[in-house]
């Protein structure tokens, strides 16, 4: 047996949650209960052979197997910190391609490969195996077995169908688009994968985070009862900004300053509250209707974006879901989910109450920490990639990211412009936001003109 097969501790985990799917679902192993004696049954939601779990354990690390050569296609901090929590999450990997638009950004995650923290193996990556300017992702592509795509989300969708037609698996970030284009081409180059059993994670971490794997189950097994309705939140301080450098292009800056312009970020509700929006779609297995939102600019130092938003999604079956996000320092902050059910009410802090208060089940995050050698989910990500890629087990989480992703973008566009948005005339706009040839030149700024919902009285 190999070192990084699964261990003993995750086989009499998986065991225990096994014999507790029984009362209120596979979770028991990791959570306390409280209630009498005469527990009522409970009704599942769905039966289990549907219910979305990417692993069931999630393992610390990915077993050994086969030597991996990794492609990181953006080298800024989210791509370079995806990829030494890559090398965290197994062994036998390689780092042998690293692209970029600027070289500045190849040479910071060298210099972190060559001297890593927390007592990892030096890596170093040959000159010839750094690529620079747009076109740099294919040559990464070629070059590598597997592909991290972290760049700036306008290019998601170029970068996936790229990957997918070289028969590499992928490991993307979130979101998967800015725009309804690029989301539809994203599910068009899922179904190719799947055709090809490619291994494709999304960067959702969620889906790999105990507190929430094991509240799914809860979820379920049906002990908040049938959903009606959600709240979820994004709140916090400001993101960073770019000042523009003199001998920066129009175009260069952008980039450097990227998570404030919509054709790149696709604006905050889609490039980071598409987490919460997406918990909700995952637990819930609903499809959003329609939506109505607002939003609004007050401190935004550069871009085109707002800094606040509110929707209200009506999914499938009348349910409401409240969406809130902003981005200004000095706010109240909230990061959070909660779903209300029929009988009881799930908090992403990892508490189910029934609708009087009462606590029916709760997270053990001190009995995670004993009984795994791995908390992090943005490790455990990594981890379930390459083991499925070693053990020759497909997985694609690149549609249903892509339908979280358009449920933001629907958002956004209903607080641009103040109307009623739907998910059928989202899913047939020909939106598209990315410029056809990207070049490093000056731009005719006045295309990005701040969004002004309705219209003012004569």
């Amino acid at each position: 047996m190999s070192k990084n097969s699964i261990n003993r501790r995750e086989f009499l985990s998986s065991a225990a949650m096994v014999g507790a799917a029984g009362t209120l679902g596979a979770g028991a192993v990791l959570a306390s209960c409280t209630g009498g004696d005469k527990e009522p049954a409970l009704v599942p939601l769905r039966p289990q052979a549907e219910w979305n779990l990417p692993a069931d354990p999630l393992l610390d690390k990915a077993r050994d197997g086969k030597p991996l050569k990794v492609g990181l296609v953006g080298c800024g901090g989210q791509g370079s910190g995806d990829l030494m929590n890559l090398l965290r999450a197994a062994d036998g990997i390689t780092v042998a391609a690293l692209g970029d638009t600027f070289i500045d950004r190849i040479n910071r995650c060298r210099e972190g490969l060559k001297n890593p923290r927390g007592g990892g193996v030096p890596q170093e990556v040959p000159d010839n195996m750094c690529f620079t300017g747009f076109d740099a992702y294919q040559k990464v592509i070629d070059a590598v077995d597997i592909v991290m795509l972290v760049t700036p989300p306008a290019w998601r969708p170029m970068h996936f169908k790229a990957a997918v037609a070289a028969g590499k698996h992928v490991f993307m970030e979130k979101p998967m688009s800015v725009d309804p284009f690029g989301a539809r081409s994203i599910i068009t180059t899922a179904k190719q994968a799947d055709a090809q059993g490619l291994c494709v994670i999304t960067g959702t971490q969620r889906h790999h985070q105990r507190v929430y794997t094991e509240a799914y189950k809860q979820i379920q097994s049906g002990l908040i009862g049938e959903i009606v309705s959600g709240n979820v939140y994004w709140n916090q301080n400001k993101l960073w900004h770019r000042e523009k450098d003199p001998k920066w292009t129009d175009m260069e800056w952008m980039i450097r300053d990227w998570v404030n312009w919509c054709w790149l970020s696709g604006d905050h509700i889609v490039e980071q509250h598409v987490h919460n929006i997406d918990v909700f779609n995952w637990f819930s297995h609903l499809k959003p209707v329609k939506c109505v939102g607002f939003g609004a600019r007050h401190r935004r130092p550069t871009g085109d974006q707002f800094d606040m938003f509110s929707i209200d999604y009506i999914y499938e079956g009348g349910v409401h879901v409240h969406s809130m996000c902003r981005q200004i320092d000095g706010c109240a902050g909230n990061v959070s989910e909660r779903i209300t059910g029929t009988k009881g009410i799930w908090t992403s802090d990892g508490v189910i109450t029934d609708l009087n208060g009462n606590e029916l089940w709760k997270f053990d995050r001190e009995k995670e920490k004993e009984e795994f050698a791995t908390t992090s989910a943005t490790v455990l990500e990594l981890a379930n990639w390459v083991d499925r890629i070693r053990a020759n087990k497909p997985i694609n989480q690149a549609e249903e990211t892509a339908v979280s992703t358009l449920t933001a973008i629907m958002g956004r566009i209903s607080a641009y412009t103040g109307a009623e948005v739907t998910w059928d005339e989202v899913m047939s706009m020909d939106m598209n936001l990315v410029p056809d040839n990207s070049e490093m030149k000056n731009m005719d700024m006045k295309q990005y003109p701040i969004p002004v919902p309705g219209k003012g009285r004569e």
